[in-house]
Parts: structure tokens; sequence; C-alpha cells
């Protein structure tokens, strides 16, 4: 048998997780079975099965492969720039995707993980990962941004980390249950809210004397 490169497989096994998941955005990961799979990708069962023994695995490696994608998004849009528009460009990479029907239908098999998490364990520790890998990026790029003095001493980054992603996610159930929905304004209101916690630092910093006092006065006039 002639010797079959990494690349051959990878490119194989990235095919037929692609037809899964074509199938699993159409008719759910419970209706959909292994024969839909089968037709879907033009592939043989046993050339399928030769890469995934199941449905579950299939899952799993959807899960796992979302879970490094959103990874690399991050981390690109963080170092793709001047730090003080990180943040910005971190939300540009996750709200521009939300209307391209190729990335509806991977975050609509997303949506479906998160509740597939609620009884597999495995994808629960996937999908849990992907979250906690995202708020430590978000919240260490917060956390220089506040040590700069480029947003509010009061400010929490892992907080606004979270407010962040939780916002997103919220945004990404809300585009699939309307499809007139617009992302641009929630856009316009997150840079409003970033803003504000920026312009909080900036009038505190030049409203006050540069002295031991200045970060307790500040905390005060923020109301912490």
């Amino acid at each position: 048998m002639p010797k079959v490169s990494k690349e051959y497989l990878d490119s194989r096994r990235s095919e037929i997780l692609d037809a899964a998941l074509v199938c699993f955005a159409r008719d759910g990961f419970h209706r959909t079975t292994m024969h839909d799979i089968f037709r879907q990708s033009g592939l043989s069962p046993g050339a399928i099965y030769n890469y995934f023994k199941s449905k579950e695995e299939m899952i799993e490696a959807i899960a796992s492969r979302r879970q490094r994608k959103e990874k690399q998004l991050v981390q690109d849009a963080i170092d793709g720039g001047p730090a003080d528009k990180a943040l910005e460009r971190v939300r540009d990479a996750f709200f521009d995707g939300l209307d391209n029907p190729k990335e509806r239908r991977r975050r609509r098999v997303s949506v479906q993980l998160w509740a597939e998490a609620q009884r597999n364990p495995s994808i629960r520790r996937l999908v849990r990962r992907s979250f906690e890998e995202t708020r430590k990026l978000i919240s260490e790029v917060l956390t220089a941004a506040k040590t700069q003095g480029e947003i509010a001493d009061w400010a929490d980054p892992d907080a606004l980390a979270c407010f962040v992603i939780a916002a997103f996610y919220g945004l990404v159930l809300q585009r699939e249950w309307d499809h007139k929905f617009s992302v641009e304004p929630h856009k316009e209101l997150l840079q409003t809210l970033l803003q504000a916690f920026a312009v909080s630092a900036k009038t505190c910093a030049s409203a006050l004397p540069q002295n031991e006092d200045t970060s307790m006065q500040c905390s005060f006039l923020a109301g912490h």
C-alpha cells in the first residue's frame, strides 16, 4: 500500500468534519445519522470509519477544532496592531463574522455544542477551555491597558473580559433566532462601553493632581 502523507490525512479528516458540520447545522446532532454524513461527504462508510468510529467522535473533533480556531482568532487580533486597539480588533474579529454564511453555520453548531456540554463531560471540558483561554487572553490585554492608564483604575479586567464574551455569545443566539438581527448597533454600543472605561481613566488622571492620593480619589469618584 502506498504511503499516505500527513497532509493528505489531515485534509481528508477536515473534509469529513466539514461534511458533518453541514449535517449538524441543518439537522442537529441527534437527528443526524452517520448515513447522512456519508451522503454529504460523498465518501464510503469505510473511508469515514478509518478516521472516526462514531458520530460522537466527530462532535468532539468539531468542538476541539473550534476551540483552537477561536483561540487563534483572538491571538491574531491581539497581535495585529497597536496594543491600545487590541480589544477593538477582538470585537471586530468575532462580530464581523456573524454575517458570513459559513461562519453562521459554524456558530449554529457552536450553540448546539453549548447545549451538548450539559450532558457530555468531554464536550463540556472543550467548551469551558475555549471560554477560559479567550477570557485569559482578553483579560491580559485589559490588565496591560489598566497598568498603562488606558482604562479606569477601578475596572476589573477579568470581569470585563467575561462581560465582552457573554455579550458576544448572546448576540450569536439572537442572530440565530432572528435573521433580520443587525450586529452593527451592538458593535457600536460595545465600543461606547469600552470608550467609557477609557474616558474614565483619562478624565480622572487629568482632573486630579498627580500625587499619592490620586488613585484613591479616582476610585472614590467612580463610586468604588
